[in-house]
């Protein structure tokens, strides 16, 4: 469907009121019973020219009048999925229990509710966190950690910042709301690969900047990485760390062709990319192609942003690539200062449907791996590790921090505090919210005062609710939880904590000699710090099938 096609489909009902209000007013004076006809219409017209110029609901601003008939089926939406359809856990990807509280949160209105739990709690799979008897309070619940902490300028993180989102994927207005908010909450904002817009830049929140395998923001006009323009903004004070993404949890070891009637002057300047040209990114990076590369490049990267914290983001994937990084880290002596663990849920990137369902390890498993690696490895110490997949409340980031994590970053959690209402057309440019599209008419109608306070308020009230979480374990931070805190109903008379339930390796094993745990004692030794290629008995088992034509 066209551009020019939406237009009255969005404000044709308003537009056909307002017509009809001009022909059924003066029509009335003259047949009084008419007078009901055009009151209704001019109700409906004043609704709509209402709707247009209210800055609190995009939707409404996107579609004047008809934005009503989803609010109302919206409220009644409790009442008709409790008596004919299903509850409130179990819409997919995000639940509505899951997706109103962060509304409620973003909207600093009431966040409990009555009567007790809606979850079967003896159903196998549900998890709860144990209390203390010794409970704290807390009066600051602005929970931070340091990254970096040996390089020339180390950073202090929130424990829950906004995931990697390109400009180009959201609106301007949307990267606008998200990174006031960031700035007014003191947390950071990933630009995602698409690099540092003018949007990033306005607002002055703190920004990772992701370096992808199109290397935006800093590549030569061949598509190469360019050490002057990563030094150019590498250097920005916004500027405060760089995440090398080698893959992403959407789409896992997937490039992408961005259409050139996509590449506007706006996405051309960001990118440092030719307008209205097909611009490529490659499933791969071009800048290393080994794991030695990969600390070579770190190296670089540290030493032309003047000593800020450098870091990746993977989705785990091949349990021996990830052994082949840290053996590179143990040989060359060089450390990323952080690990973003990508979940292989999928985020906000539209992939494959392959992609999103069956390709990447899950955020629980690629995390548990990456950290007790790192333990076995003796390098924990000198590597913070963030986490992201489906975060949207304290529960979400407990759990998570619990298994290994030091920090969470959330992506559509954020979204829904903007608004999003989860309609699916993020990849159509036709999001009903504003959030996801380039359509500067439906873009426009973002507020960003208002959205980036509903970002602030998100941000604040999940801490606050993080704070009583760990204050009733008698935590006094964040960095206290561990395994033991998470409790799991394996069956239906049997529970177990994530101590239990999962294996953890010591300081050092990994060091020490051949290690029990299965897939380390399988995939450890053979890893290769120069090569991510796999180990020689996986490439005899391969030689047993037939060749490729």
């Amino acid at each position: 469907m066209s551009k020019t096609s939406q237009f009255p489909l969005r404000y044709g009902l308003l537009a056909g009121c307002i017509a009809a209000s001009v022909v059924t007013i003066p029509a009335s004076l003259i047949y009084p019973g008419l007078w009901v006809v055009a009151a209704v219409f001019g109700l409906l017209s004043a609704v709509g020219i209402r709707d247009l110029i209210q800055r609190r609901r995009t939707v409404s601003r996107n579609y004047p009048i008809m934005a009503h008939f989803r609010y109302f089926l919206e409220s009644i939406g409790p009442e008709i999925r409790q008596y004919f359809i299903q509850s409130d856990t179990d819409e997919l990807p995000f639940s509505r229990e899951q997706r109103s509280i962060v509304y409620q949160r973003a909207k600093n209105v009431l966040d409990k509710r009555p009567f007790g739990s809606l979850h079967a709690m003896h159903e196998d799979g549900f998890e709860w966190m144990n209390h203390s008897l010794q409970p704290l309070e807390h009066d600051n619940t602005d929970f931070r950690i340091e990254i970096g902490r040996k390089r020339k300028r180390p950073y202090s993180a929130s424990v829950f910042n906004i995931s990697a989102m390109s400009f180009g994927s959201l609106s301007a207005n949307a990267i606008l709301a998200l990174n006031t908010g960031a700035r007014d909450g003191h947390f950071y904002h990933d630009t995602g690969e698409g690099s540092i817009s003018r949007y990033h830049r306005q607002p002055g929140g703190d920004l990772v900047w992701e370096i992808g395998s199109g290397y935006f923001g800093c590549r030569n006009p061949d598509g190469s990485f360019s050490e002057d323009k990563f030094r150019e903004n590498a250097q920005l004070d916004q500027v405060k760390m760089i995440e090398i993404k080698l893959s992403q949890g959407a789409k896992p070891g997937h490039g992408g062709i961005l259409p050139g009637a996509k590449v506007t002057p706006e996405i051309a300047e960001a990118r440092g990319v030719p307008e209205g040209e097909d611009v490529v990114s490659p499933p791969y990076h071009t800048a290393f192609r080994s794991p030695m590369e990969l600390m070579a490049f770190i190296d670089k990267l540290h030493e032309l942003s003047d000593g800020k914290p450098v870091g990746i983001k993977l989705a785990i994937g091949h349990p021996w690539e990830w052994f082949a990084i840290v053996k590179a880290m143990l040989k060359s002596g060089t450390r990323p200062d952080f690990i973003v663990v990508d979940g292989g849920e999928g985020g906000t990137g539209a992939a494959p449907l392959e992609f999103i369902n069956r390709l990447g390890t899950p955020m629980t498993d690629g995390l548990l791996l990456v950290h007790n690696t790192l333990v076995g490895a003796n390098l924990r110490d000198d590597i913070a590790i963030g986490a992201a997949g489906k975060i949207t409340s304290a529960f979400n980031i407990a759990r998570t921090i619990a298994l290994g994590a030091d920090f969470c970053n959330a992506a559509r959690g954020f979204m829904f505090s903007l608004g999003c209402i989860q309609a699916l057309s993020c990849h159509t440019g036709h999001c009903p919210s504003g959030v996801a599209t380039q359509d500067p008419r439906r873009g426009g109608k973002l507020d960003v005062a208002d959205k980036s306070q509903r970002v602030y308020n998100f941000h604040h009230n999940t801490l606050a609710a993080l704070g009583n979480l760990i204050g009733a374990a008698g935590l006094k931070h964040t960095s206290e939880l561990g395994p033991e805190h998470i409790i799991r109903r394996v069956s239906h008379d049997e529970i177990a904590s994530y101590m239990d339930l999962y294996d953890f390796l010591a300081p050092g094993e990994l060091l020490d000699g051949p290690c029990d745990h299965p897939i380390f004692e399988k995939y450890w030794e053979p890893a290769q710090a120069e090569s991510f290629d796999p180990p020689d008995f996986i490439i005899r088992l391969r030689e047993t099938k037939i060749e490729y034509a």
